[in-house]
């Protein structure tokens, strides 16, 4: 049975009787139909949640082949609850670009799922559609200021930086002009799309701690600058009153179930090559409210979500993993060691030998943090008893606690190995993480100091433009914050086609956005764009529904 399939063969409970296991009562949910609820935030309890433990799910540099995350996810919460843990999963909501696009949707694998499956990786509670509105709102806002003569505010209109969003694939709409038709159709000028998971209101949304907060954010946004050179902020346009009304549902987190009837939060999707790649600090705090064991994800490989997981999110929410859980298989290694992609289901030690260097990278950048780490090794059929035996030994002869992940084809009984090791790491740690940079340092030196420790580089080059950006960004006194690096997930570097574990390459940021509101600042590394395109073969060609509302095709 393919994801779509396995996921129907289940009749989801009322999610009346999953708040149950959580102790949450039915005056407290707000029913989105019979499996969906939104949680109220007043449930999160800032004494407790500092009581729990935190796991992350990170993994290896992302193939094509996939690796898993997701599905690791949720069979390790499954697991944690099937050997006695309080255990919810706290993940990040689909995009509908990669659901209809090349990688489909986010809601895990086989028999580690959350459902219902069809909601989640589509419409789902509105959350997406209401972060789209409250950015285009702004981008309406603007240009209606540019027009007007009345309230004009002296904006020039070249320097506007604000993006309108849309959460899907088209690449068409990465550089437009608007504006075009006479007076009624505004001042003509260049702008573009970002994908709604790169909009910095998704970003605030996942940054905020309530919703006075978010209104605060949204009034921090920076838009662009005056003639004068004097910078306008989305406070300025009066708007952050409006943005966060029409956020008001949004900013409360999802409660749904997985396959193996244990409760699971999702809340918030930014994407970790072009945003900080987590769910909501509010849904983490939810998770680490109402149980012992929250296990979370951050997006792509460790290079991008579980570095932006600790220097950004743990230090604003001020949490702190108790361990981090590695997710590996054998076909991505052996595409890494150079194995052809149309090849990967045969068995070849030696192509899995040659990238295991790439696991190795993963596993020293981890450690930096000073957080135990487990590897899981996301079991597929194709793979042989002697590369199973190759990667275990492997990490074994490094120190490395590691145990075969089979939540694809058993759920939680196939990772409850997984989780006796998790609960060993997570309950001998006392300690808080280390994060690569301190605040203080300058945007460059932090940079530099993630680039080096974090992806292996040997030097940092910035453009002209980059170069002229950090003196805008010092001069707004921005230079106290975070940095939010977009760079290609396919490769440790900044350049997609060097697979495997490169050395001695050079990072290259090319420009900066400036994330105001959410709280960092965004260096662009490389080619890396912040709308995606479809494939030649996008995974909608495959999407049907028959005339009795059957969905096929999603994955």
């Amino acid at each position: 049975m393919n994801d779509l399939q396995i996921a129907n063969s289940v009749a989801p409970w009322p999610i009346q009787d999953i708040a149950d296991q959580l102790h949450i009562s039915r005056g407290e949910l707000e029913f989105y139909g019979k499996y969906k609820a939104k949680l109220p935030l007043d449930l999160i309890d800032e004494e407790k949640l500092q009581q729990g433990n935190l796991i992350l799910v990170t993994a290896i540099t992302p193939t094509p082949a996939g690796e898993g995350k997701t599905t690791v996810t949720i069979g390790l919460n499954d697991g944690l609850n099937r050997i006695g843990k309080s255990s919810i999963a706290v993940i990040r909501e689909p995009s509908l670009g990669p659901v209809f696009g090349i990688k489909g949707g986010a809601a895990g694998g086989g028999w580690s799922q959350v459902i219902p499956m069809e909601d989640i990786n589509l419409h789902f509670t509105g959350d997406f559609h209401a972060i789209e509105k409250a950015n285009n709102l702004l981008s309406a806002l603007i240009d209606n200021t540019i027009q007007s003569k009345t309230r004009n505010l002296g904006i020039d209109p070249r320097t506007v930086l604000w993006k309108r969003a849309m959460d899907m694939n088209d690449r068409s709409l990465r550089n437009i002009i608007i504006g075009l038709g006479g007076k009624n159709g505004g001042i003509p000028r260049e702008t573009g799309f970002n994908i709604t998971a790169a909009s910095e209101v998704m970003a605030i949304l996942c940054m905020s701690k309530d919703l006075e907060d978010l209104k605060d954010r949204f009034a921090r946004i920076y838009i662009g600058d005056r003639f004068d050179g004097s910078p306008v902020f989305a406070r300025d346009l009066n708007a952050q009153g409006a943005m966060a009304t029409l956020m008001k549902e949004a900013i409360k987190p999802n409660l749904v179930q997985t396959l193996g009837h244990h409760p699971a939060i999702i809340h918030g999707g930014p994407f970790a090559n072009i945003a900080q790649g987590t769910n909501s600090i509010l849904a983490t705090k939810m998770g680490l409210s109402l149980g012992d064991y929250v296990v979370t994800e951050a997006g792509f490989g460790s290079d991008l979500g579980a570095e932006k997981f600790f220097n950004i999110k743990s230090r604003a929410a001020g949490l702190s993993p108790k361990a981090v859980v590695l997710v590996a298989t054998i076909r991505a290694l052996k595409y890494h060691g150079g194995k052809p992609l149309k090849e990967l289901t045969s068995e070849d030690v030696e192509a899995l030998e040659k990238g295991l260097p790439n696991l190795q990278h993963h596993l020293d950048s981890l450690r930096s943090f000073g957080v135990p780490v487990v590897v899981a090794v996301n079991v597929f059929s194709s793979d042989s008893e002697a590369e199973k035996k190759l990667i275990l030994d492997y990490c074994q002869k490094q120190g490395v606690p590691v145990a075969l992940s089979e939540g694809w084809a058993r759920g939680g009984e196939g990772c409850q190995d997984l989780g006796e090791l998790v609960v060993e790491a997570a309950e001998s740690y006392q300690n808080r993480f280390t994060p690569t940079y301190q605040l203080e340092d300058s945007v460059e030196e932090k940079i530099r100091k993630v680039a080096q420790t974090i992806y292996g580089a040997s030097v940092v080059e910035f453009s002209p433009v980059a170069k002229s950006q950090l003196k805008k960004i010092e001069k707004l006194g921005l230079s106290q914050l975070p940095i939010c690096i977009a760079k290609t997930q396919k490769s440790i570097s900044d350049n997609e086609k060097l697979i495997g574990r490169p050395r001695d390459f050079k990072i290259t940021i090319r420009e900066f956005e400036i994330a105001a509101g959410a709280g960092f600042v965004i260096p662009i590394a490389g080619e890396i764009l912040r709308m995606p395109g479809l494939p030649e073969v996008p995974s909608a060609e495959s999407v049907d529904i028959d005339a009795e509302g059957r969905i096929s095709g999603l994955f």
